[in-house]
């Protein structure tokens, strides 16, 4: 076990005259630790900080902690060093440095100057080879060497008077703990070094010789040099292996060798800390906003900084708080004066209900604007409690504020504007101008964050929101929003209108000066909410009538299914009761148990449903009991209780801000989780149909996450498929499968479909077998053969998996960021979850940037053209059309190019188009 510092005092001993110690930092070493342990540190304007805290934050606990009478930083230079020349592979299979990292360099630098700290970069060397010689210099001088690093390549440099320590694990390697450590002295550890080799810097050792077996033979034969004169004796297919690496392990060890005798200008005593430059830290503290830091250094001085004009920080909070109630013309004429000039105002409606807001039926009780922070104004327009006075007319506000509302030159911010837009809507007005969201600002730099109002006030104003329970109560004792005073009101819907402004100001200068993030929110997030808006106001047309026939027919088959579970059970039981099910398939009928719940009991959940129901037929009858039932309780029964009696039409919601890779979700009712793959669900879509004289059109995206996945792979054979217009599945089978595309067959198709389409999800051999019934070592086959053909996308897969670890987020191929919480998460199911994540979460964000431009480009020809077709859904990389008869032609001749034009891919886009008098037809 390797011997752990537990004190910072490791002196010499009794009676021995104290030595001085120099302290050498490993700051490329730092760098890398502190960015993983802080990777989502940003300033206000979504800057990275996180390396540059962590770096400084080490830095001193370390001089406080061991007070050295020397001290210096060292890092990496850019560029080759001398070890590129003598062997041009080295460190080639390292991944570049992240962005987020690479920003914070030239910062910490000037940070650690800042503090006093020697800093040494030296151009043609590496860190490594500087500590190494003023280690070696500090000890020829009589001075002690503690080398900070996470480096094991430095415990070479070990000595009685040069030790390394590992401030992060605490772990100190002296000579009895590298020997603890290694299994070998620190003389003998460049030679075991030599053997193992080093993968991170891409220099081979032995092939299949780790560090056991390098640690016995160097023990036994001393030396690399007497180990190689005696390579002959090694037995084995290991002294094959030794044998055939003996030309190279003298260069092995040559790369391996710490230089320790450069001509550095520096010296001992220039290796000493001077204090810290108060006019340079305080503004860096402003600039990166390390407050506590700034705080800290004016506690020292015994006064006040001013804050640095370049320092980035949120707006102000606004000292006092003037909110308005307007109650009569004057006060209304002001008002309006005021937003008709004013560069952006910020909105906020109260509707009647307390809790969730049906957006076709809201009304009206009343409206807040907000022109600057802390100054707000409330329309009370429908309060109807008993002794209510002093409230304008609402038919009279509305004609008043129609013309403002409908400008698009009076530029409006709030919060779910796409909500405000309905809430309006119910009352006609027209609300145009949307310049900004703080929802999809919150969205489109933290997708995997809350994006609600009051989660957001907390977060980036340090503001907790008036809760609608203060205003509204809960419970049986709520009421209605017009019951609530004009007074409550009024405080509550300005603090909406005034908190907007707020947020938009602390948030979109982060947007606007990330070029991708900008494109993401004002060219994609932006223009489709208003897209959504008419898509839900519009609605999709059903017929209930058959509907209600399938349902009926759905109950018939799901009482069947009954009978026979029952029959096969022995006895009548819940089919829908976890613990009645488990004592049938587990206790009675005796099956294997596949997992248990967090509570110790049997799983029936799906997955062990689909495994025993390869070998067990209750568990086939009841996995197909679940899904008619879910079908028939979510579509066939619930579908025509949808209908909005007013339009006779189904309007879902379009939730922007949920998904985490840019994808929509529908709600009230769901429309985009109808099955396709069973015949029942795709009845469903039968009733999906138009109004009398139109059809309905399908235009969907073609295998768009296979052609992204070829674009940001750049495999060549998979982008040669695309390019030529095979079928990519009989085009992969026959590669795979080694024979022409012609004599591919049918399960060999579907086989190499369900790779394709696995591997884009992170799919294992084990879901491969389940997936395909098959055994599992021919699903590792399949896979093996599929990288082995294409290379590129293993290469993709690795490459993204070391991003996502390295920044903590992907990218689609338009810049959107798509979080990944997990992906550093320790060992188990959460890590291993977002590593998977990770390798589709590209794919399917693009997919989703490319509908969303698509539905954009759509409705922008639409309206061009005056057309009468309107947009009636939208699913994953579908879109689905109520046309007019007369358009069919010229709508199913544009779409194609208009969806495919969005974007240009390495490989080209594809649009299929259908017509049909209803959904599953057009499909």
């Amino acid at each position: 076990m390797v011997r752990l510092i537990h004190s910072p005092e490791f002196g010499p001993s009794p009676g021995v005259p104290a030595m001085k110690t120099l302290i050498l930092v490993d700051g490329s070493s730092y760098l890398y630790r502190a960015f993983h342990a802080l990777p989502d540190l940003r300033t206000a304007k979504g800057e990275p900080t996180g390396a540059m805290r962590g770096v400084v934050a080490m830095l001193r606990k370390i001089i406080e902690d061991y007070k050295p009478d020397y001290f210096a930083v060292v890092f990496d230079a850019p560029g080759k060093t001398f070890r590129n020349d003598w062997y041009p592979d080295y460190k080639a299979t390292r991944t570049a440095m992240p962005d987020d990292l690479r920003l914070q360099i030239a910062a910490i630098h000037a940070l650690v100057r800042a503090h006093g700290w020697p800093l040494i970069v030296e151009s043609g060397v590496e860190a490594d080879d500087v500590i190494g010689t003023l280690a070696r210099r500090a000890e020829r001088e009589g001075v002690r060497t503690i080398v900070s690093t996470g480096d094991k390549d430095l415990a070479q440099l070990v000595t009685p008077n040069i030790s390394l320590i590992n401030t992060m694990s605490n772990e100190r390697l002296d000579e009895a703990g590298v020997a603890e450590k290694f299994g070998v002295t620190p003389t003998k550890l460049l030679d075991y070094m030599t053997l193992i080799g080093d993968s991170i810097d891409n220099v081979p050792g032995v092939p299949k010789v780790g560090p056991k077996t390098a640690a016995k033979w160097i023990n036994e034969y001393g030396t690399l040099d007497n180990l190689i004169a005696n390579a002959d004796k090694i037995g084995g297919a290991v002294g094959e292996h030794l044998r055939g690496a003996l030309t190279w392990l003298p260069e092995g060890r040559k790369l391996l060798t710490v230089k320790c005798d450069l001509d550095l200008v520096h010296r001992l005593d220039d290796l000493i800390a001077r204090p810290g430059d108060p006019a340079v830290l305080g503004p860096l503290f402003d600039r990166y906003e390390f407050k506590p830091w700034k705080k800290e250094l004016e506690a020292k001085l015994g006064s006040p900084m001013p804050t640095a004009d370049d320092a980035i920080a949120p707006p102000p909070r606004p000292a006092t708080k003037s909110y308005e109630t307007i109650i009569d013309e004057a006060r209304l004429d002001a008002l309006l004066t005021l937003i008709e000039a004013a560069e952006l105002t910020a909105i906020d409606v109260a509707t009647l209900a307390a809790g969730s807001v049906d957006a076709l039926s809201a009304n009206l009780i009343g409206i807040s604007f907000c022109c600057e922070p802390g100054i707000a104004s409330y329309i009370p327009l429908a309060h109807g409690y008993n002794d209510v006075t002093h409230q304008l007319p609402m038919p009279a506000v509305i004609a008043r504020l129609k013309s403002w509302f409908a400008d698009p030159a009076k530029k409006k911010t709030g919060h779910n504007m796409k909500l405000l837009q309905h809430v309006l809507a119910n009352h006609e007005i027209t609300l145009a101008g949307i310049a900004h969201d703080t929802m999809l600002e919150s969205y489109v730099l933290e997708s995997h964050k809350p994006h609600d109002f009051d989660n957001l006030a907390l977060r980036h104003l340090d503001l907790k929101a008036m809760p609608l329970a203060e205003v509204c109560g809960k419970g049986v004792n709520q009421i209605g929003f017009d019951q609530v005073t004009i007074d409550c009101a009024a405080a509550y819907v300005c603090e909406g209108a005034d908190v907007a402004m707020q947020l938009h100001r602390a948030l979109n200068p982060r947007i606007a000066d990330d070029a991708p993030l900008a494109f993401i929110y004002e060219s994609i997030e932006m223009p489709v909410s208003l897209v959504l808006q008419r898509i839900e106001r519009h609605g999709v047309l059903i017929d209930t009538a058959l509907l209600a026939t399938q349902s009926g027919e759905l109950g018939a088959r799901i009482v069947e299914l009954e009978t026979t579970a029952f029959e096969l059970a022995g006895q009548p039981f819940n089919l829908g009761s976890p613990k009645q099910l488990g004592e049938i398939l587990f206790d009675r009928m005796k099956l294997p148990i596949i997992k248990k719940t967090a509570t110790g009991q049997p799983s029936t959940d799906e997955e062990v449903l689909q495994e025993l129901a390869l070998d067990y037929p209750l568990p086939k009858i009841l996995l197909e009991h679940r899904s008619l039932s879910k079908l028939k309780g979510t579509y066939t029964d619930k579908l025509p209780r949808s209908v909005n009696p007013r339009t006779g039409r189904v309007h879902t919601t379009f939730a922007q801000a949920v998904a985490n890779t840019g994808r929509l979700a529908s709600n009230d009712p769901n429309l985009q989780n109808i099955p396709v793959r069973t015949q029942e669900g795709r009845r469903i879509r039968e009733a999906f149909i138009a109004a009398p004289g139109s059809k309905i059109m399908s235009a969907d995206y073609s295998q768009v996450e296979l052609r992204i996945m070829a674009h940001l792979s750049s495999d060549p054979g998979l982008v040669n498929a695309f390019m030529t217009g095979a079928d990519i599945h009989r085009h992969t089978a026959s590669e795979i499968f080694g024979v022409p595309q012609d004599q591919v067959t049918t399960d060999q198709r579907r086989h190499i479909k369900a790779v394709n389409f696995g591997l884009i999800y992170g799919m294992s051999a084990f879901g491969l077998a389940a997936q395909l019934n098959i055994d599992r070592e021919s699903a590792k086959l399949y896979i093996e053969r599929y990288f082995a053909r294409y290379p590129g996308v293993r290469l993709y897969m690795e490459r993204t998996r070391e991003q996502a670890r390295a920044q903590g987020y992907v990218e689609t191929v338009f810049g959107r960021r798509l979080w990944m919480p997990d992906i550093r998460a320790g060992g188990g199911p959460r890590r291993q979850a977002a590593e998977r994540a990770a390798i589709n979460a590209p794919m399917q964000g693009t997919a989703a940037d490319l509908i969303k431009l698509a539905m954009i480009a759509v409705q922008e020809w639409l309206d061009r053209e005056q057309l009468g077709t309107r947009l009636v859904l939208q699913v994953h990389d579908e879109l689905v059309f109520e046309v007019p008869e007369g358009e069919i032609d010229r709508v199913r001749a544009e779409l194609p190019g208009l969806m495919t034009s969005v974007a240009s891919l390495t490989v080209p886009l594809a649009v299929d188009v259908g017509v049909g008098d209803n959904w599953d037809r057009a499909h």
